[in-house]
């Protein structure tokens, strides 16, 4: 199929999908004339794109016309939804065109059903920081892929260190295949802890935190993780995340349901085994405790996106809400 269209937010991964397109299909020695990366700063992106993968390529291998972070799936214009649907099905063979995109597209639009008709649409999604299951199985996918052993514990302990950054994650798995060389063992926690430098002090240990009411510890965490650039929003959305499940679970249990596996699909957990933990981490909450912490998150989020202090407001509703978990 000559068109792709990939989209997500994890933007370190659908580069690496690109690069391995692109050593796919194109001739090493015919790069430059059969490669046209297109930004969408330029006029006329599309058209120019759409007439330059009509162009069969020069030499040998294939063409191929990368279209960057277009808009094509949020917005067209009738005009351009013509051109979309007289060249999209006389591409030739040869030739590929690749558009990607940040955002989710819009399936009410025209484009978006045409390209659903004629490409290959592949997400790169950033998984939540607070779907630790995931995060595992995660690491030990890229830990195959990369020639490196980890241990159970070593890819636990990987994933709670670098949460859903995949830069990071392969950056830390090229040091420990260099420094695990020929050895036939798998890495174990002790060689993560050494070697891994930890992003993610960590927004989860955060909510571990605010759970306890311990104000001291939280408070230091938030000033640990905006002095490691995280993103306030992404500190917010995790929180607001964690403490959706534990109210979830806290929910079902006071309904009276026992079956773990009903508790898991409700809270979106996906592993029925930690429900068990889950239920003990919130035993001392009470429902309308935790109904209130969500309500305070969710101003929070507010706050954050419409302009206030990142930090006064980080540290004024985890003081808000420790004090409300440990009441």
């Amino acid at each position: 199929m000559p068109i792709y269209l990939y989209w997500g937010e994890d933007d370190f991964a659908m580069t690496q999908a690109v690069n391995e397109l692109r050593k796919s299909v194109l001739d090493p020695n015919w790069v430059s004339f059969n490669y046209d990366k297109i930004p969408p700063d330029q006029p006329d992106t599309v058209l120019q794109g759409l007439n330059q993968a009509m162009t069969p390529p020069f030499g040998m291998g294939n063409r191929l016309v990368w279209l960057v972070e277009t808009t094509l799936c949020q917005q067209c214009s009738e005009h351009l939804l013509a051109e979309l649907e007289r060249t999209l099905p006389a591409i030739p063979q040869e030739s590929i065109l690749l558009l990607t995109a940040p955002n989710r597209p819009d399936g009410r639009l025209k484009s978006t059903k045409l390209l659903q008709k004629h490409a290959k649409i592949q997400e790169f999604p950033l998984i939540p920081p607070w779907k630790t299951e995931q995060l595992v199985e995660q690491v030990k996918s890229y830990s195959r892929s990369n020639g490196v052993k980890l241990t159970p514990g070593a890819a636990q302990l990987l994933a709670g260190a670098v949460g859903n950054d995949t830069r990071q994650l392969f950056n830390e798995l090229e040091k420990l295949r260099l420094y695990a060389g020929e050895a036939p063992k798998p890495l174990d926690e002790s060689a993560v802890t050494a070697l891994v430098t930890t992003t993610t002090q960590n927004s989860l240990q955060l909510a571990g935190a605010i759970l306890k009411g311990d104000t001291a510890k939280a408070l230091a965490l938030v000033a640990d993780l905006i002095h490691k650039n995280e993103p306030p929003l992404r500190i917010s959305a995790t929180l607001i995340g964690q403490f959706r499940t534990w109210l979830w679970v806290k929910l079902m249990v006071s309904t009276g349901e026992k079956d773990h596996t009903a508790i898991a699909k409700a809270a979106e957990v996906s592993n029925p085994k930690r429900i068990y933990f889950l239920t003990k981490e919130v035993q001392h909450l009470s429902l309308s405790q935790l109904t209130s912490t969500l309500r305070v998150l969710l101003e929070l989020e507010i706050n954050l996106k419409t302009g206030a202090d990142s930090l006064s407001s980080l540290q004024s509703k985890v003081i808000q809400i420790c004090r409300l978990c440990k009441s």
